[in-house]
């Protein structure tokens, strides 16, 4: 009796232990690679949004992970979700009315200002309180406009074509091209001002054309948008009367690049009317791909650990090609190819290994080049409920080296895993150092002053504007990037096995917490600096 329970231990202990090691070793180097030499492959022709390609992508994708035994997450039982993208015309009726201690004037769309073409749904709200913040950039040490100053909530004005003299331009130009996202992302402002003459744009076909989309989106047209404007001399004249320092003497500074003060518009409110009416003139289809692995406890089950990547790229070139060249596919193999095959690593194991006490639902993001239309509508269409989403990992770009360094060869760079829940954050750390070799994770991007700005540019960000915790995790670019050059013999795929383990071992900790992880929502405060282990 003993020597047979004896046995029977043995047998336990060694089944266990085959077990962990077959889940260490199930995203091999050797699968990766056979994933992705399809997906990366001519036949493909690129992956394109709306093209057949990426189709065959979809499909394939979808076989991996029905012979593996993931659930369809999609339509119908399936494991597609159709994304509709919408090309929409804006009729703009919005107004905003300045108060300047009494004195009252409203500015129609078009007459003295001009409203972005998505205003989002149609409501009225009044600010009162207005910073004009410089040149409205934050280049870290080199110029902070923002440096001591609260905006969240409130309206934000900036002047200035240019950044202040001495700054350097390259990096203040990205920055100046995106202050507007800036304002409202980072910094929470409720409604923007900047001069008109620095944004051009396009109003529309000419007589007797079709109606010209203004916006494409797959996004709710209803929902909550902050206030975006540019305004004329007379607008912001009138905006500025109250101030000690009026607009002409603040548009003389900014013109010569001389440093701008900083200070609270006293005594002005802002009442924005945003009203636009919106007609789709055109529509097209693509389609996320969707699988679910469901949890084990009875409790928890109904919640879910997201995992995603974008499974599209940019296609072909369609014209003549420069002389010399043959090779008219992208192939996208790094970006997001490398996430792709990843991805259908993941979902596979899981399928594979012991229940998590959460269920697992993996995606397969389309449209991420054009605007990141297949994350933008599952999270406003989720096929499950977004509320039970406790947190999502995002792949985007995991396969190469940052700029074929080799000193790159250990490291994944990390953003926003500390931006929404601190505590998510110390659930990759612990990850990280379980890893038989942990990878050097380099927080450089998760920065405020990235000129990048990544947090807010791949899939992840779909999901933190919603208030879910968030990892985004990217080897960085390298010269390959958007090129035909950009294939699969250039993958480091031992790398590419490294990551996806690590992205496997949190979101396998995330999925077996008791409690959803803390939404502390205090920004990037612990995964700042250049690198760690």
């Amino acid at each position: 009796m003993a020597y047979r329970r004896f046995v029977a231990i043995c047998l336990l202990v060694c089944g266990i232990v085959a077990l962990a090691l077959a889940q260490q070793s199930s995203i091999t180097a050797e699968s990766l690679r056979t994933w992705l030499t399809y997906l990366a492959s001519d036949e493909l022709e690129g992956r394109a949004t709306f093209s057949e390609g990426l189709g065959l992508a979809g499909a394939y994708i979808a076989d991996q992970l029905k012979e593996a035994g993931v659930k369809p997450g999609g339509d119908q039982g399936t494991y597609f979700q159709r994304v509709e993208v919408l090309g929409i015309k804006s009729t703009n009726h919005s107004s905003v009315t300045i108060d300047v201690n009494g004195q009252k004037r409203t500015f129609n769309d078009g007459e003295g200002v001009t409203f972005a073409r998505n205003v989002g749904g149609k409501r009225v709200f009044t600010i009162h309180e207005v910073e004009f913040a410089g040149y409205g950039l934050d280049l870290n040490q080199q110029h902070n406009d923002y440096d001591g100053l609260d905006v969240k909530g409130k309206a934000v004005v900036w002047l200035g074509p240019r950044g202040p003299r001495g700054t350097d331009e390259r990096q203040s130009g990205r920055l100046l091209r995106s202050r507007t996202a800036f304002a409202v992302d980072e910094m929470g402002a409720a409604a923007v001002i900047g001069p008109q003459a620095e944004i051009g744009g396009q109003r529309g076909g000419g007589r007797g054309a079709a109606p010209a989309a203004d916006f494409t989106t797959a996004a709710r047209l209803d929902s909550p948008l902050p206030a975006s404007v540019t305004a004329t001399d007379d607008f912001l004249e009138f905006l500025f009367s109250g101030s000690e320092i009026k607009y002409e003497a603040l548009k003389a500074k900014a013109q010569q690049q001389e440093d701008l003060p900083r200070f609270t518009l006293t005594g002005v409110t802002l009442t924005f009317n945003l009203d636009a009416d919106y007609q789709v003139v055109n529509t097209r289809y693509t389609r996320n791909v969707i699988g679910i692995v469901e949890g084990a406890d009875a409790r928890l089950k109904d919640t879910h650990v997201a995992f995603g990547a974008h499974y599209d790229h940019l296609g072909y070139l369609q014209g003549d090609l420069p002389a010399g060249r043959t090779d008219r596919i992208y192939n996208g193999a790094d970006d997001d190819g490398s996430g792709t095959a990843a991805l259908i690593g993941l979902a596979r194991t899981f399928a594979r290994a012991p229940k998590t006490k959460r269920s697992l639902i993996f995606i397969w993001h389309a449209g991420e080049e054009l605007g990141m239309h297949g994350s933008k509508y599952f999270t406003d269409h989720p096929t499950v409920p977004l509320d039970k989403i406790i947190a999502q990992l995002n792949m985007d770009m995991i396969g190469r080296n940052h700029d074929n360094l080799a000193s790159e060869s250990n490291t994944v760079y990390v953003v926003g895993s500390d931006r929404i829940s601190s505590e998510l954050h110390q659930i990759l750390l612990g990850a990280n150092a379980g890893l038989a070799k942990p990878m050097t994770l380099n927080y450089r991007l998760n920065e405020p002053t990235d000129p990048e700005r990544v947090y807010y540019r791949s899939d992840h960000y779909s999901y933190a504007a919603k208030g879910i915790p968030i990892v985004f995790f990217t080897t960085f670019l390298h010269p390959d990037y958007h090129r035909v050059t950009d294939s699969v013999e250039k993958i480091e795929f031992e790398k590419l096995a490294h990551i996806a383990q690590l992205v496997y071992e949190t979101g396998r900790r995330i999925a077996n917490l008791d409690h959803d992880p803390v939404r502390d929502f205090k920004g990037p405060h612990l995964a700042v600096g250049s690198a760690a282990n």
